[in-house]
């Protein structure tokens, strides 16, 4: 007897703030600064499953601005996805957790990060769109450089 065939289902459950914090060290003596600050910002991704079909797919950004060695303000945020996968294959999954889910839940993250930036007292910090295609098959590339460097013991 034939398998029967089972149509692939991808859902969102929920998109969520997970955690954001603000801090201003320096508040309000680097507020008088007139200088520009220089603007670092660092993403990353992470995806766990929560049950069975069910994954969190969380994007984090932290946005660090600085004048001289002064922090004028740091954010760091995480924003969340609950997402439910089903009937894919095992190879495509881990595109579909790095690649697909990340880019439904950034918007809202980038949207959020501005907001509290605003709030905080300043110009809203604009985050670029991101290729996580890109950023995805490099860290793929990443990972499979440093399996094929790791030294092999043979018994």
């Amino acid at each position: 007897m034939a398998e029967a065939h089972l149509d692939p289902v991808f859902q969102i459950q929920r998109v969520y703030l997970k955690d954001v914090s603000l801090e201003q060290p320096n508040s309000p003596e680097i507020l008088l600064n007139q200088e520009q600050p220089g603007v670092d910002i660092q993403l990353g991704v992470d995806a766990k499953p929560v049950a069975d079909g069910l994954f969190e797919i969380i994007v984090t950004a932290t946005v660090h601005t600085q004048i001289a060695d002064k922090t004028v303000f740091l954010v760091e945020a995480k924003q969340a996805g609950i997402f439910e996968i089903r009937n894919v294959q095992t190879d495509q999954l881990g595109a579909i957790l790095g690649i697909a889910c990340p880019q439904i839940v950034y918007p809202y993250l980038r949207s959020n990060v501005a907001d509290i930036i605003q709030r905080g007292g300043f110009p809203p910090v604009h985050m670029a769109e991101i290729n996580f295609q890109a950023m995805y098959e490099q860290q793929q590339a990443e990972a499979a450089a440093a399996a094929s460097a790791a030294p092999q013991i043979i018994v």
